[in-house]
């Protein structure tokens, strides 16, 4: 991946500190960093990421890994230090998590984002992108969803989201910081864990069917998300963290592919590719989903220049390829 690069400077004078790099998302934004000769910093508690996310990049001589947590201030002002810019992707996920755990989720999403705008403060890094999420349209149904219009959060990790762009507001004018924040719509790809109670759903739809297994369904499956394959998030963080347009500084943008599909589509998306035909399984709505997501791009294409390289047919050939040459990581 990363054939074409998002970023225009050189890269080589550059040391970027990513949060939560152990995690899906964060890797690949490492591996395009350290592909563009960025050294890279990563920091991880470990609770949630992945050692094998680790593994691949620890011979990589621009490649550092600190174990610290974002709960902990100490560990945020210490890896802080020296350097130019931070893409804060650690966070506690799931919805049906935060349901069950809200005091957990506003520990690492709140206290833990604080904290990271505090050790940027204290260490003069002005540039941090950071991941917020589509959840913060709640129960507003307007489609497809625009920037400035919100409605009411449906969850803790609505909730805690939302506060991130609160905070982020209020440190670029107190303080003089730059933020950029990604509202991400249901991204997948590669190295995507599909183990544990909060799996997302299309690592848990591939491990069913490529061990011929019936995938399970909240709901009726009619419920539609914008998925959006990794590269087009890294892209995003790519050119937040280095454009230069002062338009696009201190703002918040949808990142995904303006597509949606249901479920139910997805599945038979995924019988089609695997050549496996397994019935479906229902189950009860999980508590906080919303029914349709559907994103307008157009602000992100417009400030940042963002243009999405993978439509979700693209990314879902791509990532069942890898899947199906890792099934260890499946577990099958």
């Amino acid at each position: 991946m990363y054939s074409n690069p998002f970023h225009t400077i050189d890269l080589s004078t550059k040391t970027i500190l990513v949060t939560g790099a152990a995690g899906f998302i964060g890797s690949h934004i490492c591996e395009y960093l350290l592909k563009y000769g960025a050294k890279v910093v990563a920091f991880d508690n470990m609770e949630s990421g992945l050692q094998a996310n680790v593994d691949i990049f620890s011979n990589h001589p621009n490649y550092t890994f600190v174990k610290g947590d974002i709960k902990n201030i100490k560990d945020c002002l210490a890896v802080a230090k020296g350097v130019d810019a931070i893409s804060h992707q650690a966070a506690l996920g799931s919805v049906p998590r935060s349901i069950k755990m809200p005091m957990a989720t506003h520990e690492a999403n709140v206290n833990g984002f604080l904290n990271i705008l505090e050790a940027a403060k204290a260490n003069g890094v002005r540039r941090i992108v950071y991941a917020s999420s589509s959840s913060v349209y709640g129960d507003n149904l307007q489609l497809p969803k625009v920037e400035h219009i919100i409605g009411n959060p449906l969850s803790p990790y609505a909730v805690s989201k939302y506060s991130n762009e609160l905070y982020a507001n209020v440190y670029a004018s107190a303080y003089g910081l730059e933020l950029i924040g990604f509202r991400y719509f249901n991204i997948f790809g590669p190295r995507q864990d599909p183990q544990g109670e909060y799996a997302a759903v299309i690592p848990l739809f591939m491990k069913a069917m490529l061990s011929n297994s019936s995938p399970f369904l909240n709901g009726d499956g009619e419920q539609t998300r914008d998925f959006t394959f990794v590269e087009n998030a890294v892209q995003a963080n790519v050119k937040g963290l280095f454009i230069e347009n002062e338009e696009a500084i201190n703002q918040v943008y949808n990142i995904a592919c303006g597509e949606r599909v249901s479920l139910k589509q997805l599945i038979e998306e995924l019988k089609k590719y695997t050549k496996v035909n397994v019935s479906i399984k229902y189950r009860n709505s999980r508590e906080g989903d919303i029914q349709d997501s559907l994103a307008n791009i157009d602000k992100a294409r417009n400030l940042l220049r963002y243009d999405p390289d993978y439509n979700m047919t693209d990314g879902l050939k791509l990532t069942l390829s890898w899947f199906q040459n890792n099934k260890d990581v499946l577990g099958i």
